[in-house]
């Protein structure tokens, strides 16, 4: 029988193990959103969040809801309020520049919000951007 130092570290190893697979999960959504494309022969990047302005209404509210759920997951790693504020500011701001007809477009090409929402949460957790 496993005695309780053991359990706990086990059980401590598995908390940091799933903390590692919940940010890169984090990061993979945040790539898809905003840098899964490139144009070749540039460094410009782009993701589904440009892509999904094309659709009026929808393509405005689709990337939002991912963007939420990326804070709502910084929330359960245990993120302080004002990360999770600072994360909640950068998707304002990509949603009202999203919210402009045409520029719009451009726009969510350039601000990258959940780029930077995931980097700030590495950040604040490791210490390393």
């Amino acid at each position: 029988m496993a005695s309780i130092t053991e359990a706990a570290g086990t059980k401590a190893a598995g908390r940091a193990l799933d903390f590692a697979s919940r940010l890169a999960r984090l990061e993979r959504l945040s790539r898809m959103l905003d840098t899964a494309f490139g144009i070749p022969g540039t460094r410009f990047r782009f993701g589904f969040d440009a892509i999904a302005d094309v659709i009026p209404v929808v393509g405005q509210i689709a990337p939002q809801a991912v963007s939420a759920f990326i804070i709502y997951e910084a929330w359960r790693l245990g993120a302080p309020r004002s990360l999770l504020l600072r994360m909640a500011g950068n998707v304002a701001i990509d949603t009202a520049i999203g919210t402009v007809p045409a520029a719009g477009l451009i726009g969510d090409a350039f601000f990258k919000a959940n780029i930077r929402n995931v980097a700030l949460l590495r950040r604040h957790f490791t210490g390393s951007a």
